[in-house]
């Protein structure tokens, strides 16, 4: 009979992480103690979480980078939390700012910014804005399954569209092609370019790592339909895990190639704060035998500890085995045409401020 026990994390279906820790700015600790009465009477497993979904009114949306190796200066991210459930997201530990845990409360406790379009509009209508291309969903995904409903990407890319602005779109959710009819025209005028994330096929060991992402095939799928639709469309494979996915890379890029990407990147796996913990934990949950050898494969591409902030390394890492991806990705770009992620310039001059309807002054209106 198996019984389920509050003191050991279980893995969860539908769940990337298998616990809640509090974040690092948390001064009270909680722990799960069990009276006797579940445990002896019932058989069950660990229990599911609900995924609640709480609107919030952003007082900006639009970041600013400075990162050297980030390679776009604004950002946008409609949503906080991301139901994809990835165990490796590097966003995880901002949820600890929200005094939320960056394990499960990361992908069950979502904060979706309800005035998105309202505040996007008035920032791009300030005097003196700056214009260079936003990055769409570089922390959370912006197509994750609640904007099915909530549309908030889809109304940013409304007033980006409206006001012929650039962006660049990262997901690993088929949704996207939801909003073909935004995308091609903007891809007309060089005002849009797609990133897709594939890391492995297995979709084994996708249900597990991305348990709530749209299927590897299926994204496959969307990087073709964009293509076809004339929208430039790359593939990110990233994050590569050292003996988990990484023996995946040269058939994720053969077939996203003859999908039709255009320009390919890849990252390795970062470990910063609470996730060094939380994917240790899915690591000894559904590859124990392995896990071990993957830490260890981490640690030699991050100077011997589980991560390493510094700016140079911290995409790719450094030693023996970060140079043997960076070489295999290299070797299999040229074999299959791919431009480098940067290749795509997108038009900057297009861009017109958003501004009130005004019949009277439309008439003044030469586009």
């Amino acid at each position: 009979m198996h019984v389920f026990d509050p003191d050991r994390p279980q893995a969860i279906k539908g769940r990337g992480a298998a616990s809640n820790p509090e974040g690092r700015f948390e001064t009270v600790r909680h722990q799960v103690e069990d009276d006797g009465w579940q445990s002896a009477l019932l058989d069950t497993d660990a229990p599911r979480p609900r995924t609640e979904v709480t609107a919030e009114r952003a007082r900006s949306v639009i970041t600013r980078n400075d990162s050297p190796d980030i390679h776009f200066t604004q950002a946008m991210n409609p949503y906080r939390g991301c139901e994809h459930g990835c165990v490796y997201c590097f966003a995880r530990p901002s949820h600890s700012y929200l005094n939320l845990s960056p394990g499960l409360d990361f992908e069950t406790r979502i904060r979706a910014k309800e005035n998105l379009a309202e505040v996007l509009r008035r920032e791009l209508s300030r005097p003196g804005y700056g214009v260079s291309p936003i990055n769409i969903g570089s922390n959370t995904d912006p197509y994750q399954p609640v904007e099915k409903r909530l549309r908030l990407t889809r109304g940013a890319l409304e007033v980006l569209a409206d006001c012929r602005h650039p962006c660049t779109i990262v997901t690993k959710n088929a949704l996207v092609e939801r909003d073909l009819d935004l995308l091609v025209p903007m891809a007309e005028r060089r005002l849009v370019q797609v990133f897709i994330s594939v890391n492995s096929l297995d979709n084994r060991l996708a249900a597990k790592l991305e348990p709530r992402a749209s299927a590897p095939h299926r994204r496959l799928r969307a990087i073709r339909t964009l293509a076809d639709a004339g929208v430039p469309v790359g593939v990110l494979v990233a994050p590569i895990i050292p003996a988990l996915n990484d023996k995946d890379m040269e058939i994720v890029l053969a077939q996203a190639a003859e999908a039709g990407a255009r320009c390919a990147g890849y990252t390795t796996v970062r470990l910063p704060w609470e996730l060094k913990t939380l994917f240790r934990e899915w690591l000894a949950l559904h590859v124990p035998q392995r896990a071990e050898h993957v830490m260890s494969l981490i640690q030699q591409m991050h100077g011997g500890r589980d991560y390493d902030s510094d700016f140079r390394t911290r995409m790719r890492g450094q030693g023996v085995f970060a140079e043997m991806l960076r070489r295999r990705f290299e070797v299999a770009c040229r074999r299959h045409g791919y431009g480098r992620a940067r290749d795509l310039e997108l038009d900057l001059r297009q861009f017109r401020p958003p501004r009130e309807a005004s019949p009277q002054g439309d008439l003044f209106r030469t586009d």
